[in-house]
């Protein structure tokens, strides 16, 4: 496969060589003009057809860039971890969703408020539990109502 290549560049380059003789040797432009059709421009054509050809072949044998690990190193995939807060369920205000603490939605966000009282839907990512019930929380919590509208 290489030798292809090899031999594609190295044809292009004699005809190129054989073309811009035969064209320094000629005068006029209309005598020229065999020359560049028949020699300069197919040994042109070859060169980069043979530099393309090598150059895919090199790409093609260079080793992948990251670390190969064998099928039995590899980690197993596992199923992604859900959050298990006992905490109260909490909210972010304006927001429509009720959350459990240490959602990754909400976590580390200044502004959570319990979400007791509000009407809101339960978070699809960390899922709190039916159990707590987000529209009925503890009574007299700090921000009750506030997620309802008026």
């Amino acid at each position: 496969m290489w030798w292809a290549g090899i031999t594609a560049l190295a044809g292009g380059a004699v005809l190129c060589v054989l073309g811009w003789y035969g064209v320094a040797g000629e005068r006029f432009a209309e005598r020229q003009l065999p020359y560049l059709a028949s020699s300069t421009g197919p040994g042109a054509a070859l060169v980069v057809a043979g530099s393309v050809w090598l150059a895919a072949l090199w790409l093609a044998a260079a080793p992948p860039a990251g670390p190969r690990q064998p099928e039995e190193a590899r980690p197993e995939p596992t199923a992604p971890v859900r959050p298990s807060s006992q905490g109260p369920p909490v909210r972010v205000p304006g927001g429509t969703l009720v959350h459990r603490p240490d959602c990754p939605l909400v976590a580390g966000k200044p502004d959570v408020v319990p979400a007791a009282g509000a009407d809101l839907d339960p978070c699809p990512v960390c899922e709190p539990d039916g159990g707590e019930d987000p529209a009925g929380g503890p009574s007299g919590a700090a921000g009750g109502g506030a997620g309802s509208a008026h």
